[in-house]
């Protein structure tokens, strides 16, 4: 068995949209109604992809779980910023593969040089709020009762993770950063998939 992390394509669509559809259908981990169609999911992989890291990762071949960033909010100022987003096929939950996920997308992120990383998580979310915690991310505050589904009201927590210091450069579009340091990046997180699957 072999698991390995790589960047998507729009031709991953209809995979990640399977992994994506019992959150649409089942959870309030997403806040989505309605699933997407494949198209509207590869324009999703084709936008996000043109400013930051969106990554698949596979075993044996088959896309079990997928992460990537976008952009928090318009303004200017706000460059430097990013949410990020991961999940997993139903029954690869547990393992650490969204962790080691989402540890290689933070550190593309940081070869970019954004500054400021944030998640929201719907609560009440242990697994999710553990993950953040092992990733060094912090407490930024809780919007109650900000999402209506399932004939109920829920709330949010945000997490926050500064990385760098000082005055930032400008960030580097994700396509423009060197091919090689990217996929030396992506493959030690692979190798650290690999270990903790053994």
């Amino acid at each position: 068995m072999s698991i390995t992390i790589r960047r998507a394509t729009e031709a991953d669509a209809e995979a990640l949209r399977s992994i994506y559809a019992p959150y649409v259908a089942d959870t309030t981990i997403t806040f989505e109604y309605e699933v997407p169609s494949v198209s509207e999911f590869a324009g999703r992989i084709r936008a996000f992809g043109a400013e930051y890291p969106y990554l698949v990762c596979e075993k044996d071949g088959e896309a079990i779980g997928y992460a990537y960033a976008d952009r928090v909010r318009e303004r200017a100022a706000y460059d430097w910023d990013v949410e990020l987003s991961v999940y997993l096929r139903q029954g690869t939950h547990g393992r650490g593969i969204g962790t080691v996920l989402l540890a290689c997308l933070v550190d593309l992120l940081e070869m970019q040089g954004i500054r400021h990383l944030y998640s929201c998580v719907t609560m009440p979310n242990e697994k999710s709020v553990r993950m953040q915690k092992k990733l060094g991310f912090e407490d930024a505050g809780r919007w109650q009762d900000s999402g209506w589904k399932f004939g109920a009201w829920h709330d949010v927590a945000w997490f926050q993770k500064h990385i760098g210091a000082g005055e930032p450069r400008p960030v580097t579009p994700f396509p423009e950063l060197d091919d090689k340091e990217i996929q030396k990046t992506i493959d030690t997180y692979s190798k650290k998939l690999n270990l903790e699957e053994k």
